[in-house]
């Protein structure tokens, strides 16, 4: 990486930097990521090209504060010190760890040196490596996902052995068990207030209006902010199986271990006359369009819902229920178009899919051997205490320990082992998909509109449900979300666009980027 020694304007550039380092665990902090490793590499990195790291900024995140003070605090400073443009970073991936975080570092108009990855970004970088980058970005938050996805698992196991995986819903409070565990227990200010809710809405005579008014004159509120319950909250709360002593986990009906609100008598009470209440309100359409109840209106948030005028034709309207709406009709071709101009943002082009895949493959080589060398690590670790079992194991044989230490310490050293092979599996089973994943999501960005263009109702409708969220249409105009990674592809798609092309072709001039 060559050192740059003038400004943009062609004054001479401050060699003051600033230096960034973080990991994302202390267990990660442990494993060869550690904080130290990674102010050793930028120190000597601003040796060798003349640079004084003038502040370091640390972040370690746990489960417990999983925020990035200091990641905001460094982008105050550099705020407050427009003399120091130059940040020092290990790789992409101890930068950024969501979308906010690269679009908040570009605005502030500062050179980036990725250190290991070999990278220098500024304002003056081209488009095609402000593009590779974000790709990148995209990549590590992806992995970061898998991560989350396999830590998930441990939720899965909390709640086979019956007990609420996570944070406690209104009426009960996550409270530390017998044997050590979180569990949740009825809140003594709530659980009453609860249960007087099911038992008011069962005979089906009251709204979910007058339950919520009652619910607030007995004290319902929120325990953090003190806000009343909304009657969308108490809605969701007549729902919930979990004031039973059952709860539902992905989809599946667990026996829980905690003080149940209700009966499952009452709570079947409850859900015949949420039933036979919907009843009334809905009035099942005879045709299936492909944008009912999937925009809202812009107006009052109601859902807007398709009819057939003349046979034939297909418009939407306010669906009415908070009362007379302003919104007139709008024909489905309008909205179709509409949709259809929004996925044309995800569109990368051909050449860019081309170069950024080739490019992913090969800079996914480096990050292999870490998670590599990480498992070799953690396999090293399991065997290490396994030989202390082992010793330990001869030593009571002998006489040599006492057999009530050898179980006390040997159930400790298992439980270190245990905890070894489920990194190992997170790893091995985040790392092994990520890749080609990454690809076959920028492959479906790119078809995204060409795809809604030519398939029926239906199909439609499930391709914007994968894409987009928080539609609303009003005054003629669509105000629409792209779930992630898709509102990412997006962003990054206007790199593309700023380099003179709106679909890619531009890359094709910049094939030697990827071998930088």
């Amino acid at each position: 990486m060559s050192k740059v020694n003038t400004a943009n304007n062609g004054a001479p550039k401050s060699n003051k930097v600033l230096a960034y380092t973080r990991v994302s665990s202390k267990e990660q902090d442990t494993e060869g990521f550690s904080i130290a490793a990674q102010q050793k590499l930028l120190q000597a990195y601003a040796s060798g090209n003349g640079l004084i790291i003038e502040k370091e900024f640390i972040d370690v995140e746990t489960a417990k504060a999983s925020g990035r003070l200091n990641f905001d605090e460094m982008v105050n400073y550099i705020k407050k010190h427009p003399g120091i443009r130059t940040l020092l970073v290990e790789k992409t991936d101890r930068l950024y760890r969501n979308l906010k975080d690269w679009v908040l570092l570009d605005e502030l108009d500062i050179e980036i040196h990725l250190v290991k990855e070999g990278v220098v970004l500024s304002q003056d970088s081209k488009s095609s490596e402000k593009f590779f980058h974000g790709i990148k970005v995209l990549m590590a938050k992806n992995y970061i996902d898998n991560l989350s996805e396999e830590a998930r698992k441990g939720q899965q196991e909390k709640a086979e052995q019956g007990i609420w995986p996570t944070k406690a819903p209104l009426g009960y409070r996550n409270v530390q068990g017998a044997d050590g565990k979180r569990i949740i227990a009825p809140d003594p200010a709530v659980a009453p207030i609860i249960t007087k809710v099911f038992e008011w809405y069962a005979p089906g005579v009251l709204s979910l209006e007058e339950i919520a008014d009652k619910a607030h004159a007995a004290g319902l509120s929120y325990r953090r902010t003190g806000a009343a319950v909304p009657v969308s909250a108490v809605h969701t709360i007549l729902h919930n199986r979990i004031y039973t002593g059952e709860f539902v986990w992905k989809g599946r009906i667990y026996k829980g271990r905690h003080t149940p609100l209700i009966s499952v008598y009452l709570f079947e009470r409850v859900q015949d006359a949420l039933k036979g209440r919907q009843k009334k309100k809905l009035r099942r359409a005879k045709n299936d369009f492909a944008f009912s109840t999937l925009v809202r209106c812009g107006h009052c948030g109601c859902a807007l819902t398709g009819d057939i005028k003349k046979g034939r034709y297909i418009y939407y309207r306010c669906t009415g229920y908070k009362g007379r709406c302003p919104e007139p009709y709008v024909p489905e071709a309008v909205l179709s178009r509409k949709f259809s101009e929004l996925l044309r943002q995800l569109d990368i082009g051909e050449a860019a899919l081309q170069l950024v895949s080739e490019g992913l493959k090969s800079s996914h080589v480096d990050q292999a051997k870490e998670h590599a060398e990480a498992i070799k690590r953690l396999q090293e670790e399991y065997d290490r205490i396994q030989s202390r079992i082992q010793a330990m194991y001869v030593d009571k044989l002998d006489g040599k320990v006492d057999p009530g230490m050898f179980e006390h310490l040997s159930a400790d050293w298992r439980k270190q082992q245990d905890r070894c092979l489920r990194e190992i599996e997170q790893r091995q089973s985040a790392d092994q998909h990520y890749l080609e994943e990454g690809v076959t999501i920028l492959e479906m960005a790119r078809n995204a509109q060409r795809l809604f263009d030519s398939e029926e109702p239906m199909e439609k409708r499930r391709l914007l449900n994968f894409v987009v969220s928080n539609s609303a249409w009003a005054n003629g105009e669509l105000n629409a979300t792209l779930r992630e990674p898709f509102g990412f592809i997006a962003e990054m798609a206007k790199f593309t666009s700023s380099g003179g092309s709106s679909n890619g072709a531009n890359f094709a001039d910049h094939s030697g980027w990827l071998g930088n």
